[in-house]
């Protein structure tokens, strides 16, 4: 999972415009969605996005995506939960001090960032704590309904 992590931040940039891509299909099938009921969608599409961004991006299911502003590194990866940039221990040939096995989580957001337009950016963007009460549920039928002008 790991390498696969690496090389998804690697081709951060035909990810991101994949990821864009899924995202406006999902907004504009918001209809289907009303009709069917978004919570009753919860689960089986937690279920295929938990498959598909847990071998990306080893992604741990919080229910607040933000690869897209972290260059496809996930920040849930950090070992300190980090969701703003890198703690002050990262180590000078950029590991973890956690798991120095481990390029930091926000080393790769950077790179990543950097090969997305507009990441530069993106990555500078304050985003709020986690909330818990999401983790498990799907992120991408949250973001759709949010763009297709529902409330979450």
């Amino acid at each position: 999972m790991y390498t696969l992590r690496l090389w998804s931040v690697r081709h951060a940039r035909g990810l991101n415009s994949l990821y864009r891509g899924i995202e406006r299909v999902l907004v504009a099938l918001d209809p289907l969605w009303r009709r069917i009921g978004y919570e009753r969608l919860d689960r089986p599409v937690a279920a295929v996005e938990r498959t598909v961004k847990g071998m990306l991006f080893d992604c741990k299911m919080c229910g607040q995506c933000v690869l897209s502003s972290t260059g496809m590194s996930c920040p849930m990866n950090c070992p300190k939960n980090l969701r703003n940039g890198p703690c002050g221990g990262v180590r000078e040939n950029g590991h973890c001090e956690v798991r120095p096995e481990m390029k930091c989580v926000w080393h790769q957001a950077i790179a990543g960032s950097a090969r997305i337009n507009g990441g530069a950016a993106a990555i500078r963007t304050v985003q709020p704590p986690v909330d818990r009460r999401l983790t498990g549920h799907s992120s991408w039928l949250r973001v759709a309904r949010e763009r297709a002008g529902g409330k979450t």
